[in-house]
């Protein structure tokens, strides 16, 4: 039996439409669900069919799945049944209407034998995805006027000009350029120190940069989050998970928090490390050189991330849960993640909540930086104001790419969890997993649902560095 021909972008899209009028086969109805709060309705009703099945240890497997998009549940599926998905979740939108949540597995990654279920409201640490939200409260600032990308840092926050820092700008802070992807050793940060914000951010505001601002890119792992979150507290005189709570979350009605609340902590599912070590990784070979810009970023954080060779890192615990930890302590779920980027996908609005004006959003995903070597990953990135675009290093060596539509921007998280906007169909993506791959990119299980999902669009293939 010969399988069914892939429809086209255009035919694809046309049908969505022509559905959505007339309730022809491709259903792109809200997944089923109640609403999780106020204008949480894009994912209320019960319009798409539900889908289910079962990983290999017996665990549930749930969602709601427009027809058209079976195959990434499918592809969701295989991710526990071939490549050793714990828990995870994955949710799609395409022109701001829901066409697949899909949550399944265990969410007690921790445990010798998982056997608590993750939930269709299970949440858990995104990591660098957070970055994406931190960008976006930034961006809130920008487009009400009260943030000027081309000021000098230091014009809204004075002692950032200290050690020759008088000359950078909002914009290099923004897209990495800045030369502060790490705290020198130096200057060490005690333990525990990533949760006191008045020690990191003066910290920083002290610390000369590792390179000249604004004539390199750097990957500001760690320190983005400090940075522009202390940037969006001296205008907004909110913290920034206060900000991002106010003006973002609960407007769009996201289960998504930087400093979670106590009552929200039984949600969490914990994050398990990996000791899988890619043939080739060039960020993480560097870490055993002590004067390394890299060993800084990953171990000059009072042990966040744990301290060879004993400590464990700190980022499942209540405290760091509960601290605002902008670049890398969000806590979602795919659900979360495909909401903020279905407003950015869709003009800067989702349904009638506007966030950005619809000009504005429009270029927020344009690649402002776009190296050879990122001075601290040390492979190719792509870089917009706190977006990343298509990241092909496939040349290089797996897991160190993300690989999404030519014109998509987003965030990966550390780990393999992702969420981006493509604003030309008008789709956004969101994945979470409790089970965390290597590389510096997203694995292959976060990359085989990217995949599926731009071939559910027709999309004929990313030979060349993206989806076309």
């Amino acid at each position: 039996m010969s399988e069914p021909a892939i429809p086209s972008r255009r035919d694809f899209l046309s049908l969505a439409l022509i559905g959505a009028a007339s309730g022809a086969s491709v259903t792109l109805t809200a997944c089923g669900g109640s609403a999780m709060a106020a204008g949480a309705d894009t994912w209320a009703g019960a319009g798409n069919p539900a889908v289910s099945a079962s990983a290999p240890n017996g665990a549930a497997i749930n969602g709601f799945c427009a027809p058209a998009f079976r195959p990434v549940f499918d592809a969701f599926v295989a991710n526990f049944r071939e490549r050793g998905e714990i828990g995870a979740s994955i949710a799609i939108t395409l022109q701001g209407t829901p066409v697949l949540e899909a949550w399944g597995g265990n969410a007690d990654a921790l445990s010798p034998t998982p056997s608590a279920p993750w939930n269709r409201d299970t949440v858990s640490l995104v990591f660098s995805c957070t970055k994406g939200a931190t960008a976006l409260c930034a961006h809130v600032l920008i487009a009400q006027g009260r943030l000027d990308l081309d000021k000098p840092v230091a014009f809204y926050w004075p002692e950032f000009a200290a050690n020759g820092k008088q000359g950078i700008t909002v914009r290099m802070l923004m897209q990495h350029a800045a030369g502060l992807a790490a705290i020198p050793f130096s200057s060490p940060v005690p333990p525990g120190g990533w949760a006191d914000w008045n020690l990191m951010t003066s910290l920083l505001a002290a610390q000369a940069p590792w390179w000249e601002p604004g004539t390199a890119h750097g990957y500001h792992a760690l320190t983005y989050g400090w940075l522009v979150g202390e940037l969006v507290r001296r205008v907004s005189s909110q913290s920034l998970g206060t900000f991002f709570q106010a003006q973002v979350a609960q407007p769009l009605g996201m289960d998504f928090w930087i400093g979670m609340p106590t009552a929200q902590l039984p949600r969490v599912a914990p994050m398990l490390g990996t000791a899988e070590v890619l043939p080739v990784d060039p960020f993480m070979a560097k870490l055993v050189d002590p004067a390394s810009l890299q060993a800084a970023a990953f171990f000059n954080l009072g042990g966040w991330l744990g301290m060879p060779p004993a400590t464990p890192p700190a980022y499942n615990t209540t405290q760091s849960l509960q601290t605002e930890i902008p670049a890398a302590g969000g806590v979602t779920n795919a659900r979360g993640l495909a909401t903020m980027y279905a407003m950015l996908a869709n003009g800067g609005a989702l349904g009638a909540t506007r966030l950005l004006p619809a000009d504005y959003a429009a270029q927020i995903g344009l690649i402002r930086s776009a190296n050879p070597i990122d001075r601290t990953v040390l492979v190719s990135t792509r870089f917009g104001q706190g977006f990343h675009g298509s990241i092909d290093n496939r040349a290089t060596g797996p897991g160190l790419s993300v690989l999404m539509g030519a014109n998509a921007f987003g965030h990966a998280g550390f780990g393999g969890s992702v969420g981006f906007a493509d604003p030309q169909p008008k789709l956004s993506f969101g994945y979470t997993m409790n089970r965390m791959g290597p590389g510096t990119g997203v694995n292959e299980r976060g990359q085989s649902l990217i995949d599926a999902t731009y071939r559910a669009l027709g999309y004929s293939g990313n030979r060349y560095g993206a989806w076309v």
